[in-house]
């Protein structure tokens, strides 16, 4: 390795381990990355970081996707160039940091995990004896029972909701407006909540389903805290209103609904978007194998 590219690799590492504290585990990962970087750079004519520049790092980046390394991997490490690029950038050694304009590969969205049916039906009905209480319950059902998005919850009006019929006029992203059915419990929970509110103030058409300051629907901020609320109650951690929403999508699909139809229902533009919502677990695997295969039952 040239000597000044060496010093470079060298006293980041050092301070990473000495000034910053970090674990050993994390210099060593640090290193293999910035060895095989540094190793990519001097095959092509660099002496030192000063020779490195944007077009360098893409086409490492670009050269390891294309040997086989996940995109996760080439992600990290863009992410380790950046870190010393900072640092040299902060002694002075660079005059500009050269993967300040470098674009990571784009990785694959997460979904989040979905709760199973017990943990969502405890979630639901874990309602604080509080004030809010039908609120709360209002709200949750429809985030878990008919699969709403939290701004779908937060802005929804009364003239969008039939409870004789139980439907749901739904205005989602795009303006793009869907129908949503709506089950018993929603229902109830939903007549529960207008009985309540229609004995203090008046109800128009127009009136937030559920009201926050003034005229004004509640915020998105307040529907995450009554989720948090009876997630804290439920014992159930790591639970947002998007994770309620991707239970009832994964819920819908283990009860036989067609993927068409959930995209109806989830309001998505493209049905690619519903197909990641498509997850089998464990158990179900287990079980469809032992249905199907002759050598998978017990006791044969």
């Amino acid at each position: 390795m040239p000597e000044q590219l060496s010093a470079s690799v060298d006293c980041f590492l050092d301070t990473l381990r000495f000034a910053r504290n970090a674990s050993e585990h994390t210099v060593a990962n640090y290193s293999i990355d910035l060895a095989q970087f540094v190793e990519y750079v001097i095959a092509r004519g660099a002496t030192s970081m000063q020779d490195v520049d944007s077009r360098m790092i893409r086409s490492f980046l670009r050269d390891l996707v294309g040997y086989g390394y996940a995109k996760t991997s080439a992600a990290r490490k863009l992410s380790t160039i950046r870190s010393m690029c900072s640092f040299l950038v902060e002694r002075r050694e660079l005059p500009v940091d050269p993967s300040a304009s470098v674009r990571g590969p784009r990785l694959p969205g997460r979904l989040p995990r979905a709760l199973s049916r017990e943990d969502a039906k405890r979630l639901v009905e874990s309602i604080p004896d509080d004030a809010h209480a039908a609120r709360d319950a209002a709200v949750l059902e429809l985030l878990y029972g008919c699969g709403l998005r939290i701004a779908e919850v937060a802005g929804l009006s009364w003239d969008a909701v039939d409870l004789p019929e139980r439907w749901l006029r739904v205005l989602g992203k795009g303006d793009k407006e869907r129908m949503v059915p709506m089950g018993r419990y929603a229902v109830r929970s939903l007549e529960r909540w207008k009985l309540e509110i229609g004995a203090s103030r008046e109800i128009a058409g127009d009136s937030p389903v559920f009201p926050g300051k003034g005229t004004s629907p509640m915020t998105v901020r307040t529907v995450a805290r009554i989720v948090d609320r009876a997630a804290l109650k439920a014992g159930i951690p790591g639970v947002t209103p998007h994770v309620l929403r991707h239970s009832y999508a994964t819920h819908m699909l283990e009860g036989g609904a067609s993927i068409r139809v959930l995209q109806e229902l989830l309001g998505h533009e493209s049905i690619v978007t519903t197909q990641r919502y498509v997850t089998v677990t464990a158990d179900r695997l287990r079980e469809s194998y032992i249905r199907a295969h002759p050598r998978a039952k017990e006791g044969e």
